[in-house]
């Protein structure tokens, strides 16, 4: 196998495993690559989006090592350009205001070689979401608590499917892509909340849109009553606990897909390595 070769072959591993969302295996495979193959402008870019993707400081200071590495290599490259650029876009200028200085000059760089390529228009994107304001990120994280509340849902009636259809195996959990990760977290749903002291869990992640309105109906009742008896002056945490039993069954339903996408991607880091 030549260079060129192994470093396509490292690459393909660094994509899957980014497409699956396994950040920390992206930059395994690339230090890897690179501990077998030596610098390489390529691997340093996967290394540097392993690092940036988990949007941490001690992160982002070893994904702008990254960037520099690959760049100190290929000036040119346009996915470090694009990679760095929006590390930078991200870069909290009181906190680091040389990284967040930096942005523009890495994007009029990129712009000027490849106006027209996709890292142009992944950095465009990238634009648009520093410009972002208040009512934006209202709206993203109103977007995120919808996709948390659809996906408990989903999951809680793909398990009432299994045990409805007797309890057996969910899928192929050792196939790779979404596929391979659904299934994943099918199996080990099955597996975790399938007793008979977790039917009242079942049941309400199958209804949860129904319960949030119930509770929060019966969080507001319970407010106004207290005010009315004159029990409180004002807003009372009381009626909260209504919400408390979703807000259970939401951390439990989503424990059991954070365990089983963990085990996804070490099954899948580990058939990527074994395929070299």
């Amino acid at each position: 196998m030549t260079t060129t070769e192994a470093v396509e072959a490292f690459e393909d591993r660094c994509e899957q495993l980014f497409l699956a969302g396994g950040h920390a295996g992206v930059r395994r495979a690339a230090q890897e690559g690179l501990d077998a193959l030596g610098p390489q402008p390529d691997l340093y870019c996967w290394l540097a989006l392993g690092h940036a993707a988990e949007d941490e400081d001690g992160h982002d200071d070893l994904a702008e090592e990254a960037f520099r590495a690959g760049l100190a290599l290929d000036p040119d490259h346009l996915g470090l350009l694009a990679g760095y650029a929006e590390l930078c876009l991200r870069a909290d200028s009181f906190e680091t205001p040389g990284r967040a200085a930096r942005a523009k000059s890495l994007a009029d760089r990129l712009k000027a070689l490849a106006p027209d390529s996709p890292e142009a228009g992944q950095l465009a994107a990238a634009e648009r979401w520093a410009r972002r304001d208040y009512w934006d990120d209202l709206r993203m994280r109103a977007a995120v608590a919808r996709t948390t509340g659809r996906d408990t849902e989903a999951q809680a009636r793909a398990l009432a499917d299994d045990l409805a259809g007797g309890g057996g195996s969910a899928g192929p959990v050792g196939a790779g892509g979404t596929a391979g990760r659904d299934a994943a977290i099918r199996t080990a749903t099955l597996e975790e909340l399938s007793g008979r002291w977790d039917a009242p869990v079942r049941w309400l992640g199958r209804n949860r849109t129904g319960a949030w309105v119930s509770a929060s109906l019966l969080c507001f009742l319970t407010n106004t009553a207290l005010r009315q008896t004159g029990l409180v002056d004002s807003l009372s945490l009381w009626g909260v606990l209504w919400l408390l039993p979703v807000l259970w069954v939401d951390r439990r339903f989503a424990a059991v897909r954070k365990r089983a996408e963990a085990r996804h991607l070490a099954r899948l880091e580990a058939e990527l390595a074994e395929r070299r």
